[in-house]
């Protein structure tokens, strides 16, 4: 069996979600409705992310994301039409 190191960096990604899905569970089973944690949570990131990296940056990063929602990179369930 191989064991993975990971990087000091992808082990801070991995608790950065880790602390973001488990305050999504919190609010969901409060009865926060998932699309409203959603909003929530793309308007914290995205203010986060301006402070840090300007809005020309942001807007680069948001006008990338079109492509790849088309694609289906963040679809978890497909239904077939």
């Amino acid at each position: 069996m191989q064991s993975f190191k990971l990087s000091e960096s992808d082990d801070h990604r991995v608790k950065a979600l880790n602390y973001i899905l488990e305050a999504w569970e919190e609010g969901t089973e409060s009865g926060i409705a998932p699309e409203l944690m959603a909003y929530a949570a793309l308007y914290t990131a995205l203010t986060d992310l301006v402070a840090s990296f300007g809005e020309d940056s942001v807007i680069t990063l948001v006008n990338g994301l079109a492509p790849r929602v088309q694609k289906g990179e963040f679809t978890l369930y497909r239904s077939r039409q």
